[in-house]
């Protein structure tokens, strides 16, 4: 395994969805228009890699997608010389399938933790929603959510949480009731990832409430609020949703326009 000095952040891309009212994941191209009524939906998960710790933000949709499955994060992590046996922490925005769906999967026919050595942090109070829920989504995302209370090393963040030096979350709400905002900073590097209320670098300068949300209000004064600190303290933001570009910077402010945003690559540092 190469071993790295400094921590960056890489986008683990596992496709682009259609949409619909279904709430099934259709995979299209990445250039592609969703089928009408449908929203275009891309999928990254986001390594963050340290010499201490190999972090996730949140983990994908597992195989609750068309053609998805652990094969693509096993895939993602061969690139960076990393397997589903290095990862030791998912940090989970909030907990809808297409965020936490690869922490377990059925490849083999029954139920197995898709990153046996990770630690699973949840919002305690959403999980906690979560697993009181008669049915999470359909019957098998329930045995699966059932099977993650059983099986995964889960542990439960506070409103107001620093699991680690490097690593803070903060309750944000918004999207879902107990939705976090993701914050590390080593002293070297600085990310920020919103989970889906700052999901794409489109949204930075769009002011809208989506119905989709919670609480729509909310995630946008918190999408407003989290733009201005990421600008202000120079966080790289981590979009899980965007089609073309996942990590990005705010490198100027117009009164007139909104932000400047400039594309980041996934890159590893040599």
């Amino acid at each position: 395994m190469t071993t790295h000095k400094t921590s960056y952040a890489s986008a683990l891309y596992e496709g682009t969805f259609s949409v619909g009212l279904d709430e099934k994941f259709n995979r299209i191209w990445r250039n592609d228009k969703p089928a009408k009524g449908a929203l275009k939906i891309s999928i990254n998960p986001f390594l963050i890699n340290t010499p201490e710790r190999k972090f996730l933000f949140d983990c994908g949709i597992g195989n609750f997608g068309e053609k998805t499955g652990p094969h693509l994060m096993h895939e993602n992590l061969e690139s960076h010389d990393l397997t589903e046996f290095d990862i030791t922490d998912i940090v989970c925005s909030h907990l809808h399938y297409d965020h936490i769906g690869g922490l377990a999967n059925k490849e083999n026919g029954y139920w197995e933790l898709t990153f046996p050595k990770a630690k699973v942090w949840v919002s305690k109070k959403g999980w906690k929603k979560v697993i009181n829920q008669e049915v999470y989504y359909d019957e098998e995302k329930t045995e699966f959510i059932h099977f993650l209370e059983a099986k995964a090393d889960l542990h439960f963040l506070e409103e107001l949480d620093q699991p680690y030096p490097e690593l803070k979350v903060e309750k944000i709400g918004g999207h879902t009731e107990f939705h976090q905002v993701l914050l590390f900073d080593d002293g070297h590097n600085k990310f920020m990832q919103a989970g889906d209320v700052i999901a794409t670098k489109s949204q930075i300068n769009r002011k809208f409430a989506a119905k989709y949300d919670f609480e729509p209000k909310v995630s946008q004064q918190q999408r407003e609020r989290l733009a201005k600190l990421a600008f202000d303290e120079g966080y790289t933001i981590l979009g899980y949703h965007d089609d073309t570009s996942p990590i990005f910077k705010l490198t100027a402010f117009d009164e007139k326009t909104g932000y400047i945003t400039e594309t980041i690559s996934s890159h590893v540092p040599s």
